[in-house]
């Protein structure tokens, strides 16, 4: 497709970052458009895998603690999540239970409930409702120093990053500049990664096993480093 024909589809004022990224050249533009879009599929594999693992994680931990049902008890009357401080929770787990309907499981309430609420449940009114035992699925965590508090809010925090991101891609925001400048540059993407990397080390996880054939991230930001 020539130049004309893409940036009319793509609209002047999206491809003008890329195209002042490359220096003018419609060709590089074009290239680094295709290239943010791979880079951007790799990325949000590796979101998906990490929430995945995550949110398994999570419920293996609280059905021990918390007893198999533990996402509909906590959300019932006098459950856990049944107060003032934790009202949204609560409600976001009610929602989706008459969203299942009748086909409700409790596997299936696990896959209902989206990122954001999970990365909650290391806020502090929920980790403290649910017994502020949740840090124990990041046994490789490393211990607090005075400079750095590795506490749940940290860990809610590193999510919340992660939420950002993952958002930003379901958005068809770029992910290949310096963050809100036309200059390309893969070190937002490439920290990102590591974080999500981070993370699976923390948990236990072979990220390595678990992403094999799945995660080019690092391929493509060369390959974006290198246009």
């Amino acid at each position: 497709m020539n130049y004309p024909d893409f940036e009319e589809i793509i609209t002047p004022a999206r491809i003008g970052r890329y195209l002042a990224a490359c220096g003018g050249s419609t060709r590089k533009a074009m290239t680094l458009y295709r290239k943010n879009i791979k880079l951007s599929q790799e990325l949000f594999t590796v979101i998906s895998c990490f929430e995945i693992a995550l949110r398994n994680t999570i419920d293996k931990h609280y059905t021990l603690t918390l007893g198999n049902d533990w996402l509909q008890n906590a959300a019932s009357s006098n459950g856990i999540f049944d107060n003032n401080k934790c009202r949204l929770t609560q409600s976001n787990i009610n929602e989706a239970i008459r969203n299942l309907n009748h086909s409700y499981t409790h596997f299936k309430l696990i896959a209902e409930l989206g990122f954001g609420f999970w990365r909650y449940l290391f806020a502090n009114n929920q980790f403290i409702a649910a017994g502020s035992t949740l840090l124990q699925i990041l046994p490789a965590k490393p211990r607090s120093t005075p400079s750095i508090q590795y506490n749940h809010n940290y860990i809610l925090n590193q999510l919340a990053v992660i939420n950002d991101l993952r958002n930003r891609i379901a958005h068809h925001e770029p992910i290949c500049f310096v963050p809100g400048q036309p200059v390309k540059n893969t070190m937002y993407s490439r920290n990102h990664h590591n974080l999500i990397l981070q993370l699976f080390q923390w948990m236990h996880i072979d990220s390595g096993k678990l992403l094999f054939g799945l995660d080019h991230t690092l391929d493509v930001c060369d390959e974006i480093d290198n246009l």
